[in-house]
């Protein structure tokens, strides 16, 4: 099998794309990384220094003076703070709550995206995100656009939250999904959508292990 470079993979929260992407990565002996996780991390860092997340010109002084690094392998990304590794802390559903509304900020999204390119440049990577073979790396070896239905990516993201008493309800997850939808389809910079020349999937009712060997179809065409 011919393996690409880079691999870029898209759609919304909760359709596979972690999932998929770090399996991904381990089958072809790559790196992996969640871009999402780095916008979380810029999230966090609002939520512990009590920065408003709809304050703009305070988020992009935060993501300015702020130590973020993405450490990627091929078992997953860790992603650091200061030197702190934040990682666990960054599905927390404060941050779930925020992360849309952060990840809109222009200055925030050129700031990630300079970091995403340059540890594709370095090495061979699977990356996942909203806007990776549209942006990030319109020029990527493969593209893939992972798609879910509303309810079926509800369930997903519920069963990954850990008990906790002030967990969120499914319904709660639910009308949550449809906003960031709404959110990240919508904002003037680096909308969510399909590239033109990406292979679209519809993971409903698939397993990790399905959409990965699919991927791996197309690599081999």
């Amino acid at each position: 099998m011919r393996r690409p470079r880079t691999i870029a993979i898209d759609g919304p929260v909760a359709s596979g794309k972690s999932a998929v992407g770090r399996k991904l990565a381990e089958r072809l002996g790559c790196a992996f990384l969640d871009t999402g996780l780095m916008y979380r991390a810029v999230t966090l860092a609002a939520v512990r220094g009590e920065v408003a997340v709809l304050d703009s010109a305070a988020l992009e002084s935060l993501v300015d003076a702020l130590q973020l690094d993405a450490v990627v392998s091929e078992r997953g990304t860790r992603i650091l703070l200061d030197g702190e590794d934040v990682t666990e802390e960054l599905r927390l559903p404060v941050v779930e709550q925020a992360v849309s509304y952060v990840s809109q900020v222009g200055h925030v999204r050129e700031r990630m995206v300079e970091q995403q390119r340059a540890i594709a440049a370095k090495q061979p990577v699977v990356m996942v995100g909203r806007d990776i073979g549209t942006v990030v790396l319109p020029a990527a070896d493969l593209k893939v656009y992972l798609d879910a239905g509303v309810e079926e990516r509800a369930r997903r993201r519920y069963a990954e939250i850990p008990e906790k008493e002030d967990a969120l309800t499914l319904e709660q997850i639910e009308a949550g999904l449809r906003e960031r939808d709404r959110i990240d389809s919508g904002r003037a910079i680096s909308p969510l959508h399909p590239a033109e020349d990406a292979h679209i999937i519809n993971t409903d009712g698939m397993t990790v292990d399905e959409v990965v060997s699919e991927i791996e179809r197309l690599i081999e065409r």
